[in-house]
């Protein structure tokens, strides 16, 4: 099951950790996150070290559909009636100030990078875009609204956001990674303040990053309760359609499309982990039907972590926690925000004034709708008499048949057949039986 990405590239590979080690700053988690944040540390000199588990991009980076777009879903009027215009308006400029640098930094990169207009569609709902792009005026924001977009089905119509962008992130990341000071293959067993234990040795850093895309630590910031997962699916199809853009539906359930290399990348089928869902059966489906002509070169499937208000948690771990950042909660929109967020931590870590920071604080207020509905699969999950349990706080987990693995609906872990972890936020070892 590999993406269109990893058939076409191969990142640097990077040594183990084999003593103990004295760094400023502690990246743990080498997915596209951790990565920015060291490539920004390593060009502000700062000292810094990244410890990855497995290999670099070998978790949810290698399967995005590598959009790089400050519009991710009908969000903008949503932000607007929690957070007021201001501090919506500074999402949308972190957002779009992370475009502009990929922008800059793929001119002098070979990652076939592409500037594409973003679309958001509605199957049958014009008010849902009648209201965002009245959000966006109030921000100060070009968007258009297009009547008529090239997909195999009526719409109600779709936001434009011209001159958004795509690119092929593993080729990207093998040009910004192999000068940085990264260990692979190394585990961190334990931390503490200050402190790291891995099966390479003792790291001890003033400052440590926690980018694991769902944080390690239960005891601190409270992020068993306000993230979940959700699990979509990819397949890319040979002889489909150019859809000259970037499109997704405003339904999270809803598909997905750009093209790559001639190919069209069709996605969908989102679901909470450890629910059902159709998977690639029901992209399948519609493939076949609306692109009969078309043959399926690769498919796979990405899994991402939902905040409880739609806005990633970037900043101290918890207010408590001196010296210790996380970032997570992506939403489905990784690859333009772990840039914002790196740009953010660096900052943070530097002692400098970041516009974005209280905008992406994690101690913001849970008081959320999501948060109870997160609370009801705990307790589910919990009182469920079933076989075999998550070992990560002792959910049922459930089977997913479309993969063969055992996932956790609470907080998104995810097992093989014969229970070695897949996914976190498990830490360790196998499903209980």
């Amino acid at each position: 099951m590999d993406s269109i990405w990893t058939q076409t590239e191969q990142l640097p590979p990077f040594d183990k950790l084999r003593s103990d080690l004295k760094t400023d700053v502690l990246i743990i988690g080498g997915g596209l996150a951790g990565v920015l944040c060291a490539y920004k540390l390593a060009q502000a000199g700062v000292d810094y070290a990244l410890v990855e588990a497995d290999r670099i991009c070998r978790g949810i980076t290698r399967n995005t559909t590598a959009k790089i777009t400050s519009q991710h879903g009908l969000i903008y009027d949503k932000l607007i009636r929690k957070f007021g215009i201001e501090r919506t308006r500074l999402y949308l400029e972190a957002n779009q100030g992370a475009l502009a640098e990929y922008n800059a930094l793929c001119k002098d990169i070979p990652c076939d990078f592409e500037e594409k207009d973003s679309f958001v569609y509605s199957l049958d709902d014009r008010k849902k875009l009648d209201r965002e792009l009245e959000a966006l005026d109030k921000l100060g924001f070009r968007a258009e609204f297009a009547a008529d977009i090239p997909l195999p089905f009526p719409t109600a119509g779709a936001i434009k956001f011209p001159c958004q962008a795509q690119f092929h992130p593993l080729k990207f990341l093998a040009a910004i990674s192999k000068d940085l000071r990264i260990f692979e293959h190394t585990k961190v067993l334990e931390l503490g303040p200050g402190k790291a234990i891995t099966d390479g040795g003792n790291i001890s850093a003033c400052k440590i990053i926690v980018a694991t895309h769902f944080p390690l630590l239960n005891k601190h910031g409270g992020y068993f309760l306000k993230l979940y997962q959700r699990r979509s699916y990819v397949l890319a199809l040979e002889s489909a359609s150019d859809v000259r853009g970037m499109y997704v539906d405003e339904n999270e359930r809803g598909l997905s499309f750009r093209n790559y290399g001639g190919q069209l990348l069709l996605g969908g089928s989102s679901h909470r982990t450890g629910k059902g869902g159709g998977g690639w059966q029901e992209l399948e489906h519609f493939a076949c039907r609306n692109y009969p002509d078309a043959r399926i070169t690769a498919r796979w499937a990405a899994q991402d972590c939902m905040t409880l208000d739609g806005v990633p948690y970037i900043g101290l771990y918890s207010k408590g926690t001196t010296g210790l950042y996380v970032v997570t909660g992506f939403n489905k929109w990784g690859v333009t925000s772990s840039l914002a967020a790196a740009s953010v931590l660096t900052d943070l870590l530097l002692g400098r004034k970041n516009p974005y920071a209280e905008m992406f604080s994690p101690s913001r207020t849970m008081l959320r709708p999501q948060l109870a509905a997160n609370m009801l699969e705990a307790v589910l999950g919990l009182l469920t008499p079933t076989t075999p349990r998550c070992p990560h706080m002792g959910c049922a987990l459930k089977y997913n048949a479309a993969e063969h693995s055992w996932d956790c609906p609470c907080h998104g872990s995810r097992f093989r057949e014969d229970g070695v972890l897949i996914d976190n936020p498990a830490a360790d070892g196998k499903q209980r039986m």
